[in-house]
Order: C-alpha cells, then sequence, then structure tokens
C-alpha cells in the first residue's frame, strides 16, 4: 500500500487484495459506532507484529473511532483512536505483564490500563501511561505432582489389587469347574470335594488380595505419596 492512511465510508469497501493483516479483518478495525473505516498501516503492522509475538488472538475491544463516535463515547479529543493508531485489548486471554512487555517491543508507547474493565490501551505515541495497572496474575497451572517413587508396575497397590483379581478369577473358574465335572463321567466324581477346597483357597487368597491393596493405598496417603 503506497498510502499509510486510508479511510473507508464503510469497511465492506475495502478491497481485499490491500488488506495484508492476516489475524484482523477491517470489521475488528472498524469504528463500531459508523462502520467506517480509516487504515493506518504503520499502526496495523505493529498491531500485527503483536499478534505474531504472542501467539494467541487479540480481542479488540475498539480499534478506528470516527471523529462523531469518539464524541459520542466522550473519548478525549486528541484520541490516536481518531488516527487508527490506538487499540484497546481485552486482557482475558493474556497475562497483562507480559502483554505489556510485548506491545513495547514492537514499538507501541502509549499505554492506558483499565483492570476494572479488562482491558489495555495501546497506541504509538507520544510515550506515556495513564491508569492503575493490572494485579499480578497467580500462575494458572498448578505445579506438577513429584513422580511416584514406585513404579506402576511395581507398586505395591497393583500388586495387591492384581492379585485379588487373580484370585477372584480362579474361584469363579474353579466354580464353574466344579459344575461342570459334576455333570459328566462319574469317574471324576472324587475330585469334586478338592475343587471345592480350591476354590475357598482362591477366595481367601482374592481377601488377602483386597487386604494389601487397601493398606497400600493408605500407607502410601500417609506418606504423601498419592
Amino acid at each position: 500500500m503506497s498510502d499509510p492512511v486510508k479511510t473507508y465510508r464503510h469497511w465492506r469497501d475495502v478491497p481485499a487484495r490491500i488488506w495484508r493483516w492476516p489475524n484482523f479483518s477491517p470489521a475488528e478495525i472498524a469504528c463500531r459506532g459508523t462502520d467506517k473505516l480509516l487504515i493506518n498501516a504503520p499502526a496495523l503492522d505493529k498491531l500485527q507484529a503483536l499478534r505474531d509475538r504472542l501467539g494467541k488472538p487479540l480481542i479488540l475491544r475498539s480499534a478506528y473511532r470516527s471523529p462523531e463516535h469518539n464524541r459520542a463515547v466522550d473519548g478525549s479529543p486528541q484520541s490516536k483512536h481518531m488516527d487508527g493508531a490506538a487499540f484497546d485489548i481485552a486482557m482475558s486471554n493474556h497475562d497483562p505483564v507480559a502483554f505489556e512487555a510485548a506491545a513495547r517491543a514492537v514499538g507501541f508507547l502509549g499505554f492506558g490500563f483499565y483492570p476494572r474493565s479488562g482491558f489495555m490501551h495501546v497506541d504509538l505515541g507520544p510515550a506515556r501511561e495513564w491508569g492503575v495497572r493490572f494485579p499480578v496474575r497467580a500462575t494458572a497451572f498448578a505445579e506438577e505432582a513429584p513422580l511416584a517413587r514406585e513404579v506402576l508396575a511395581q507398586s505395591r497397590t497393583m500388586q495387591g489389587g492384581g492379585a485379588a483379581g487373580v484370585a477372584t478369577l480362579g474361584a469363579a473358574g474353579v466354580e464353574v469347574a466344579q459344575g461342570i465335572l459334576a455333570e459328566t463321567q462319574g469317574a471324576i466324581l472324587p475330585l469334586v470335594p478338592y475343587l471345592d477346597t480350591l476354590r475357598w483357597v482362591f477366595i481367601a487368597m482374592a481377601l488377602v488380595g483386597i487386604a494389601v491393596a487397601i493398606y497400600a493405598r493408605l500407607d502410601d496417603w500417609k506418606r504423601g505419596q498419592r
């Protein structure tokens, strides 16, 4: 674009071929009250550079303001919004400290802080600032818990639970086998009482395994491992 500043009566009148800011649309930059659009190329270049630097969306509360809309919202008579050189950006998806640092790094000079309204004003200058800075946010992510001292496959909880599962399946299998054998040839009927005893052995093993699993859980909890 040869002319760094160009005005359109409506943002829909902007030729697609001249719009070179991929993360923003003419509708986002246009005046909220009149749909007029003033394209300030140097300012939009810095806005795109800020978007690239942060790597996440910029939610624009206000960009260009026509003089009549600026009066309607009680904007400053010298507002940089009327030059298309100012942007009000929501902080809902940004850390204000990191955002301010990035905005200064790409060349914005004027900063207004509006924590109660949830946005920050940035413009091309002169260098100045106003308002009360946003409170420092606590980290959004909890610290990762240290790795357990025991490998999962070797943990006492898993071993106890596994023993209980195997024993339970074994008891069920013996019961099924007992029923089958009882219905088959009389030659193997003498084995049935022994199978009954074996079933109770498996049940006892299952109970022991469950007890071990519960003890291991309680012990791990006491040690702060879980």
